[in-house]
């Protein structure tokens, strides 16, 4: 009886196991050998609500946003309060052209200047900081 108990505790964590970590999906990307360990985000729902509400990020962390097709994508800042840098980057992992938002800014839409199969959202001013421009090319991504 104790075995079976023993047992049936640990399928039920390794389950639960499973299901936290199908939920947080995280990739280390490379960009000019700057490490980011970024959050994907990679259906309807979670793209929509990308880092909405949350009040911090840290220094080298991101938001990888990844599209099922390439296309012309836009961001805005509705119920966000980071100030944030987004790299539009195409299927080849090259940053097409980054933007940057101000919090809370509904009005203002940021749109990639041609189709891109992914985004990256960071902290405002890291891209720059770690001089990191459009050409440059993100590894890690898949």
């Amino acid at each position: 009886m104790k075995n079976k108990t023993s047992r049936a505790i640990i399928f039920f964590y390794l389950l639960l196991l499973s299901v936290v970590c199908a939920c947080n999906k995280t990739r280390v990307l490379t960009i000019n050998s700057r490490t980011l360990h970024s959050e994907v985000v990679d259906t309807e729902e979670t793209r929509t609500k990308g880092l909405m509400y949350r009040k911090s990020l840290e220094e080298n962390e991101g938001m990888l946003f990844i599209f099922d097709q390439n296309r012309v994508v836009s961001f805005w800042m509705k119920n966000t309060f980071i100030p944030l840098s987004v790299a539009f980057i195409d299927s080849n992992y090259k940053i097409v052209n980054i933007a940057q938002m101000s919090p809370l800014d509904e009005e203002t839409h940021h749109y990639s200047y041609s189709p891109v199969k992914y985004a990256l959202e960071v902290n405002q001013g890291w891209f720059k900081k770690h001089n990191i421009e459009p050409g440059d090319r993100v590894q890690g991504i898949k």
